[in-house]
């Protein structure tokens, strides 16, 4: 049994034919878009009542933890489409990760460097978003280049 058919459960895997580099961008895309709901929702999102479209006068905190606005959300919503547009070829997929892991790379040290305090602050953003975003470049940079090296070989 070598057809698509031949995992364990006998059920056809989603995956199939799909390069990994797409699967990838796709589930940060996925991942990006909840994030963005997840910002919207009381609760999840403490100080709720604080949340303001911008600024660094926004108190809100996805999880109590990461400064977010309106704007905040609105951006990971809108990296998620793009993530999942994207993830459509492989050469899109790749560029999602690579091009949208260099952005969170920018943005981490914009957001190391801008006063927390001042109105040059304006996504907003705190010190757990500067690492998050440090990470989330690292990690999109390399996904998106170790996932398609072998093509890159040839």
């Amino acid at each position: 049994m070598t057809n698509s058919m031949a995992h364990a459960r006998g059920r056809r895997n989603p995956a199939d034919g799909r390069a990994p580099v797409r699967r990838a961008a796709a589930t940060v895309g996925v991942l990006f878009l909840v994030i963005g709901v997840l910002g919207f929702i009381p609760g999840i999102t403490t100080h709720y009542g604080d949340l303001k479209f911008a600024g660094h006068d926004s108190d809100a905190k996805l999880l109590g933890l990461f400064q977010t606005s309106v704007l905040h959300n609105v951006v990971h919503l809108l990296f998620g489409v793009a993530g999942l547009l994207l993830a459509r070829t492989v050469s899109g997929a790749r560029t999602f990760l690579i091009g949208g892991g260099a952005i969170y790379l920018v943005l981490w040290l914009y957001g190391v460097v801008v006063d927390h305090n001042s109105g040059a602050n304006f996504i907003p953003l705190n010190g757990a978003d500067n690492w998050l975003h440090f990470l989330l470049g690292v990690g999109m940079i390399a996904l998106g280049l170790l996932l398609t090296r072998d093509r890159n070989r040839r």
